[in-house]
């Protein structure tokens, strides 16, 4: 049990558990900062002097804006409450964004122009348009979450953390196991498990530390487990010096050109991020700290538009993950120092040498716990009844991370979907047509199928059919189901399914008999407290 302040009062800044969360939430960004690092030199080929000089100082600033900002909410409601156990919401970098804007966005433009200046410029365009969506949604988002049942939304975000945050981190776990399943041991035993390491060093620093000195032992044997060079090491250091942000207003405006590839996606990942942020809030309030939803999201939205003007063609987002830094101990002064650190490490150029210097299979081992805690808290924090639709919330995203990974094998192999043909995939139990119906606007999607499942376990049939029909409106203008996008009559099959089940619910809430329904009586007394 913590102490509580009185009303009022101070809240501390810091306390023993924000060192946990820091170097927990601090590797999780840092990964984040060297994949993207990675993206814009090795796959958009952009010049260093524009990757080290502009786009990372003026992400460091947006990082650091956004965790300050959201270490201040968390204060300000410590205060207001009195309570000590109140976690700031982590927020950085929004991680499928940040591959969207690089492959379909900024790398079609490269290709084809063969110049990654205007690609650069395309993709502050993308954020530009996407931040003023949130701050839109911002006054929306409350209303929303308020009708939503926490499985739909909490379901939702258990299917991205299982597959978009958890997968790719556990494949590349166990592809260097000497490092990564080492790794993720020490974390477990830890944050899981209660171990207490060398006078309580963080877990998350041990593991780091562990996997850097087996990978460069590895190195010395000549084994190179973590891909670490003595020459790449060195080399590195050449990026080293002082790059403050400076207004890119001008780049941002000439991306406008492009403005047909990027409404494409611009606008239904807005929505996407108005979604995504929802779930998060949801989540941080089923952990107990309850944050001003309109705020949260506008933020996000003005934070990004500060750093797209400045030269960061990444969106800023509310991340998932809160109960996980709270369960280690954080609360408040986790949250800004991260953003400090990582202004630091992008304006004087540090990133360079830390990515050549800790192997990132160490680091991966963090995402898969956040993911592990979020996909548990689906279950754990919604009733038990709820289960199902639960279940029928991840399937979105299951559908859509299959899509992707389908649409990345036969990219691999120099062909597509197209040439392949969907019918001869079928015969070998692949159904590419249902994966990307089913995996067509994900987040919303599976908000929708979970919402409708669990008013029908309730017995709220009105309420259930006012979702499908939502549904089908949304369907019919490809926000979900859509494989194309945005557009008018984009999935007219799905949407005249959902219409269909629409009547059939109104017609149950009008006139159909119910057998006797058995809820769980305690389950229903802790809902009414």
């Amino acid at each position: 049990m913590s102490e509580n302040l009185a009303m009022g009062a101070r809240p501390r800044f810091w306390v023993p558990g924000d060192w946990n969360a820091l170097f927990g939430f601090g590797t999780n960004i840092l990964v984040n900062v060297l994949v993207l690092t990675g993206l814009l030199r090795f796959v958009l080929k952009m010049p260093d002097a524009i990757v080290f000089g502009r786009i990372l100082p003026a992400l460091g600033l947006m990082l650091c804006l956004s965790t300050g900002y959201y270490a201040f909410l968390a204060w300000n409601l410590a205060r207001k409450t009195g309570r000590t156990d109140v976690c700031a919401l982590p927020s950085g970098i929004s991680v499928p964004h940040m591959f969207v804007v690089t492959f379909v966005v900024m790398l079609p433009i490269k290709l084809a122009t063969n110049d990654p200046i205007q690609a650069w410029e395309a993709g502050l365009t993308w954020v530009f348009i996407q931040s003023f969506v949130l701050m839109a949604g911002g006054f929306i988002g409350p209303y929303i979450r308020k009708i939503t049942p926490r499985a739909a939304l909490l379901g939702s975000l258990a299917g991205i953390s299982i597959t978009f945050i958890s997968m790719s981190p556990a494949a590349q776990v166990f592809t260097t196991p000497v490092i990564g399943v080492v790794c993720f041991a020490v974390i477990l035993a830890n944050w899981f498990g209660g171990v207490r390491y060398f006078r309580d060093v963080p877990g998350g620093l041990v593991a780091i530390a562990v996997g850097t000195a087996i990978a460069w032992g590895s190195t010395v044997l000549g084994l190179g487990y973590g891909d670490l060079t003595l020459a790449k090491l060195v080399g590195s250091v050449s990026n080293f010096g002082f790059s403050f942000p400076i207004p890119a207003v001008g780049y941002t405006f000439d991306g406008f050109k492009y403005l047909g590839v990027i409404l494409v996606t611009a606008i239904p990942f807005g929505i996407y991020d108005l979604i995504e942020a929802l779930d998060n809030v949801e989540s941080a309030a089923a952990a107990g700290d309850s944050f001003p939803t309109t705020r949260v999201l506008t933020a996000d939205g003005v934070i990004s538009l500060i750093g797209c003007l400045l030269g960061n063609p990444f969106i800023n987002a509310v991340y998932i993950g809160h109960p996980g830094w709270k369960a280690m101990g954080g609360r408040i002064g986790y949250s800004a120092m991260t953003g400090i650190i990582v202004l630091v490490l992008t304006w004087f150029g540090i990133i360079a040498v830390i990515s050549a210097l800790i192997p990132v299979v160490a680091i991966l081992p963090i995402l898969l716990y956040i993911g592990m805690l979020i996909g548990s808290q689906a279950f754990q924090e919604s009733p038990h009844r709820h289960a199902p639709a639960i279940i029928l919330a991840l399937l979105p995203q299951i559908a859509e991370w299959g899509k992707t990974q389908i649409d990345n094998a036969l990219a691999a192999a120099g062909t597509n979907v197209a040439t392949v043909g969907t019918a001869k995939l079928a015969q070998v139990g692949v159904l590419y047509d249902g994966l990307a119906t089913l995996g067509g606007g994900a987040t919303l999607a599976g908000i929708m199928l979970g919402a409708v499942t669990v008013f029908i376990i309730d017995r709220a049939f009105e309420k259930a059919a006012a979702f499908a029909f939502a549904g089908a409106v949304l369907a019919f203008f490809g926000f979900i189901h859509g494989a194309n996008g945005i557009g008018i009559g984009q999935s007219p099959t799905v949407a005249v399914s959902y219409l269909v089940v629409a009547g059939i619910l109104f017609y149950c809430s009008k006139y159909a008999e119910f057998h006797p329904m058995a809820l769980d009586l305690d389950e229903v007394a802790a809902e009414a407290d």
